[in-house]
This record gives C-alpha cells, structure tokens and sequence, in this order.
C-alpha cells in the first residue's frame, strides 16, 4: 500500500502545488476586491466565470489530452494558467479579469483531468479507495496551505499574485521530471440526463445546492469577513479553519452515513446548517474565537454535502450505470458553483456583507424542504445500500471525464460502458526508447468529437502483456 502511495507521489505533488495557488488567489481576490471598494457582485461574477470555465473546459481538456498526451498538455496548460495569473497582476481591468479567469479555469481542469485520469489508469481497483482519499486529503491540504500563505503579507497589494503564479510554474517540475509514460484516457460513457433525473432527483437538488454553497464560499467568505473588520490575517485563519474541519470530517460523517438513514442525515446537517448560519446574520458582534468556531461547524456540514448526495445518489443507481451518474452529478454541482457566487454577490452588493449567511440559510432551507424522507420510497434502491461513502474533494477540483472513473463506486472492470483512448501517436511522438526493447503498442485511436465513445480501442502488442503498465514514479 505505502510503496503504491509513494509510487504517486508526483502527482500529489503537483496537486499540492496547484491547490496551494488556487487557495491563496481565491482569499486574495475577495479581500483585494474589497479593499478597493468593487461591489461583491464582482467578486462573485468572477468566480463564476472560474468555475464556468472548470465546468466547460473538460471537452476541449479532452481533446487535448488525446491530441499530444497526458504530459504535454498538463505543461501546457500549467504555462497558461501562471500566465493568466500574471495578466492580472499586470491589468486591473475587471471585464479583463473576468476573460482570464474563464480561460484559467478552463486550463486548470485539463491540469485536473491529467491527475485524475493518471491515478485512475495506474491504479489497482482495490487501492483506489485509498489513493483516491489520499489525493483528497493532498488538495485540501493545499488548500489550506494556500490560505494561511497569504498570511506573510502585511498589505494587500500584488505580491500574492506572483506567488500564486510561482505555485503554478513549480507544479510542473514533477509532472515534467517523471520517468513514467503517461496512460490511457477514460472517457465517460454517454450521459442520460433524463434517466438520472427521474431516479435520482433529490440528490441532484443536493449536488446543486452544496455547489451553490461552495462556489460561493471561496470568493464571498473573504468579503463578509473583511467588511466585518477581520485582518488579512484573520481572514486567512477563519477561511482555513473552516475548510481544515470540513477536510477532517469526511471521515467521521461517512462512518456515521454508512450506518444511518442518509436522507435523514442530508436533512438534519441542513437544519443544522440553517439555524446556526442564523447566528451570522449580523445579529450582534461576535468575538473572533466564537466567529472561528462557527466558520469549523459551517465547514463540516457544508463540505459534506457533496459526498452525502453522492452516496445517496448511489444507493439507487446500478453498478453499471454509475458512470454516469458520477458526471451528471458533478454536472449539477458545476451548475450550481456557477450560479451560487452570482447570486450571493448581488444579495450582498444589495443588503450588505450579512446577507451571505442568509443565502446560505436559504440554501439549507431548500434541502430541508425537499429532501424528506417521505420522498425516498426506497423503490430503486439497489442491494447493496447503502453504498460505501467515499471523500470527495469540495471545491469542483475535478473533471467530467476524471470523476465518472475515478470514484472508488466505480469498478471499470465490470462497467463495460468505461474504454480508454490512447493518446494520438501521430501528434505525440512518443520517446525514444532503448534498443532492444519491444514497441507496447504499434495502433493508434481517437475519440469522436463528441467526447462518446463510439468505436474500439486497439489491442495491445502481446510482446508488451496483456494489461502491461508503466513503471512507477
């Protein structure tokens, strides 16, 4: 297990790496923004433009990857997302930072697919739990991280940026250093959103919602915090304490889901979730200790949401279908990170910072009200629910294509929807390799323009082995 774990280790590096900087430019941003006084309709209209761009950037992320490879494009996209970072730095123009934001989202998740998707092919179906919940915890560790950096900076000025930028830049050194060749890519199966949507309603609702809540989250938390009077360092600790509590609780709110009603539990964290964001409301002044202990209750329930109506949503879907349905609901949950900032934002540009917490009650009312455990017949409950709970990251660092394989529910050995893609040999010239040594495979296939599978992949040369793999990091 350990020397599987350490086998990854690249790649939880350039995760760290590139968590770090996605953390610390979030905070940055909302507290930059409202120092100079830009309305929090901004702050959430850009980061809805980020995470429109994580969303609808896995396409072309696909196609890339399939044109010149897994290392290539992760270079490549890593040198556009440091790039846009520095355009910021260098234009404070905000319909500019708006454009830069959607292409850096769009660069970032091909960066995600590349890891996931890495993980995901080297990985033996029965570690991928674990190696999985390592990358988990990797990104919310650099998330953290992120956040207190921003810490060793007195003033709010463009310092952060590049150091945001110096985070992208050093994430390739491992990705561009490995020895290993770069596998396969999955590729979804075809999505039925009109099936899922009839099966599985109530945990699309709560797939939105938690993206409502966390789209928000990252860029407003900052503005509510700093028109409260809180200093850059203060923001920093109560964003990271909130997100580090949430990181720890994936474990104990999923041994407690595997053994309770998860509608029920869905319902009781939301009622929770909207009585003591109640007290946020601006009410009164709160101390900073007390602020800090709410900000950890507000991250374990609203960064268990996801994973909650994930396993939920499981629990009434078959083996083979679950491919699927990993998409749609990151699809949902996508929508939701869109459509959360913008909202939030203009209620705060309108009523003044309190009005987040009010949105995130209104957020938790809806789940109360709809997911009731009266709704959940158990009709389409499959045999083995409930389905083991798995960590899953909070902040959409993930991609369609990655996701829909890399859940641990998902055993590609048995969905027979899942095929792999190997990368155009044509674009991407392979290295070169010693004499002697026999070809892996002498075939090349791509993908359709759709992202569909629709033909066959060619078979490996049996000079190579059947289901030969690279060799380690």
């Amino acid at each position: 297990m350990y020397s599987t774990l350490y086998s990854f280790s690249s790649l939880y590096a350039a995760a760290l790496l590139m968590l770090c900087g996605t953390g610390l430019f979030n905070t940055f941003m909302g507290l930059r923004l409202t120092a100079q006084s830009v309305s929090a309709f901004w702050v959430g209209l850009l980061i809805a433009g980020y995470y429109l761009g994580l969303v609808c950037g896995a396409r072309l992320g696909h196609k890339l990857l399939i044109r010149v490879g897994h290392i290539r494009a992760f270079v490549a996209c890593a040198a556009v997302s440091a790039t846009m970072v520095l355009a910021q730095a260098s234009f404070e123009v905000l319909p500019l930072w708006l454009l830069l934001r959607l292409i850096a989202g769009i660069a970032m998740v091909t960066q995600f697919m590349v890891l996931e998707s890495w993980l995901n092919e080297q990985t033996e179906n029965h570690l991928r739990g674990r190696v999985f919940s390592v990358y988990m915890l990797v990104s919310g560790l650099g998330t953290v991280l992120g956040q207190l950096s921003l810490t060793m900076y007195g003033s709010l000025d463009l310092r952060p940026l590049t150091l945001v930028a110096i985070f992208q830049v050093l994430c390739l050194v491992p990705i561009a250093l490995t020895a290993r060749t770069h596998p396969a890519t999955p590729v979804p199966a075809p999505l039925d959103i009109k099936f899922f949507a009839r099966r599985v309603p109530l945990s699309l609702t709560v797939l939105f919602m938690a993206g409502n809540l966390s789209g928000a989250f990252y860029g407003l938390v900052p503005v509510y915090a700093a028109r409260h009077g809180m200093s850059t360092t203060q923001v920093a600790v109560f964003m990271a304490a909130s997100v580090t509590a949430g990181l720890l609780s994936q474990f104990p709110m999923g041994w407690l889901s595997d053994r309770i009603n998860r509608a029920r539990l869905i319902r009781c964290n939301s009622l929770i979730l909207a009585v003591f964001t109640a007290l946020m409301w601006g009410w009164t002044d709160w101390p900073y200790w007390l602020m800090l202990l709410l900000a950890c209750l507000f991250g374990i329930l609203q960064f268990t949401l996801y994973p909650l109506g994930a396993a939920f949503a499981n629990d009434h879907v078959e083996a083979e279908k679950r491919v699927g349905l990993s998409a749609i609901l990151l699809m949902a949950y996508g929508i939701g990170a869109c459509i959360g900032p913008l909202i939030a934002g203009a209620l705060m540009s309108w009523a003044g910072p309190n009005m987040y917490y009010v949105f995130v009650s209104a957020c938790a009312v809806v789940l109360v009200w709809r997911v009731r455990p009266a709704r959940v017949t158990g009709e389409h409950q499959v045999e083995a629910a409930p389905v083991h709970f798995v960590p899953m990251p909070d902040t959409l660092q993930s991609s369609p294509a990655a996701v829909a394989t890399l859940d641990p529910r998902v055993d590609p050995a048995v969905d027979q929807t899942l095929e792999m893609v190997e990368p155009d040999a044509a674009a991407a010239t392979q290295p070169a390799r010693a004499e002697g040594s026999a070809d892996a495979s002498g075939a090349t296939a791509t993908g359709p323009e759709t992202g569909v599978v629709t033909g066959t992949v060619a078979a490996p040369d049996p000079a190579a082995g059947e289901g030969a793999r690279p060799p380690s990091l």
